[in-house]
């Protein structure tokens, strides 16, 4: 259980991180609105100028010639220096945040390898287990319709990204756009004509069962071909 604590001892950093990150996007916002508002000021100032400029003659109605001053158009490219830095700060919370979630991810696959081994090793119902994970049980083809018995999903028993001490058999059937042999959370495409028919939640960017009918994205790519044509 070493990696559960290597993930909280990880994760203790990440408030303090977040609450320096938002603190210096307000500082950012603070000043932001301060050099705005006195932009806004400042160039408003010089449209009036302009405008009595063309009224008295002084500046003639030339739109080349007429343009904001050096300290407006300076103040101008300091606010989006400013947004810039906003953003940046965002991008990096964002990434920090999910970096630990994706972390969580492997922890969560590796906990449920290990509540997997020990119920092998208890003797656990290993028929269950074998209806679960067989690839061949995992559509009711045997049905007149061929999808009848279709399962929208289902839950493997091997993690992506983890060693087991069984043995794999290199015979065992691969699925899904990765390839790979059956892990984890997997749906099935209701296209009947599918080719691959199985795919890994990640691998599509599921998160969770999706309701009603499912199609995976080669199948969605070539429906809307033939609409296209």
């Amino acid at each position: 259980m070493g990696f559960v604590e290597d993930f909280q001892a990880s994760i203790e950093s990440v408030p303090a991180m977040l609450q320096r990150n938002y603190s210096l996007m307000r500082d950012l916002d603070k000043s932001l609105l301060g050099v705005r508002q006195q932009n806004e000021q400042r160039c408003e100032q010089e449209i009036e100028d302009i405008k009595r400029g063309i009224e008295s003659g002084s500046i003639t109605p030339d739109a080349s010639l007429i343009r904001f001053s050096d300290e407006a158009l300076d103040e101008q490219k300091h606010c989006i220096r400013i947004a810039d830095e906003k953003v940046t700060l965002a991008v990096q919370a964002y990434d920090m945040v999910d970096a630990h979630i994706q972390q969580l991810d492997q922890y969560m696959r590796k906990l449920e390898e290990l509540r997997q081994e020990r119920e092998l090793a208890a003797g656990a119902d290993n028929a269950a287990g074998v209806s679960n994970t067989d690839p061949n049980t995992r559509s009711g083809r045997a049905t007149e319709s061929g999808r009848g018995g279709r399962k929208k999903s289902r839950l493997a028993a091997e993690p992506p990204g983890v060693e087991l001490e069984l043995p794999v058999d290199p015979n065992e059937p691969t699925y899904c756009i990765c390839n790979q042999v059956s892990f984890g959370k997997m749906v099935a495409c209701d296209n009947a004509n599918c080719k691959i028919e199985w795919f890994h939640f990640d691998c599509v960017g599921l998160k969770e069962q999706p309701k009603g009918k499912w199609y995976c994205p080669n199948c969605i790519g070539m429906q809307k071909r033939r609409k296209g044509k």
